[in-house]
């Protein structure tokens, strides 16, 4: 038996985007005044970014783990869990 490699087995989790709704908003007021910017550098799935210095989140691939919830100092984020039957389904890991 084979092991599947883990960006092979990542390759596999699916994801039901809710257009409607994101999960993920940032406070721009607040996240201006920040200089760490700890978000471009944890999120396990990149999907933070500077743009003409304010910082974008593509929010439909993210992973759900809260890090950048957890290291974000200024409380620049409004994080929750994607509504019910939404969101990404691991399917190995």
């Amino acid at each position: 038996m084979t092991r599947m490699s883990l960006v092979d087995k990542l390759a596999l989790n699916k994801f039901q985007v809710d257009e409607g709704e994101p999960h993920i908003l940032i406070n721009y007021d607040i996240c201006k005044d920040c200089h760490e910017k700890y978000c471009l550098l944890v999120c396990p799935a990149g999907l933070y970014s500077e743009q003409n210095g304010a910082i974008i989140v593509e929010w439909a691939g993210c992973l759900e783990c809260g890090t950048c919830l957890a290291l974000c100092k200024k409380g620049a984020l409004d994080w929750k869990y994607p509504r019910g039957g939404f969101g990404i389904i691991y399917r190995q890991g």
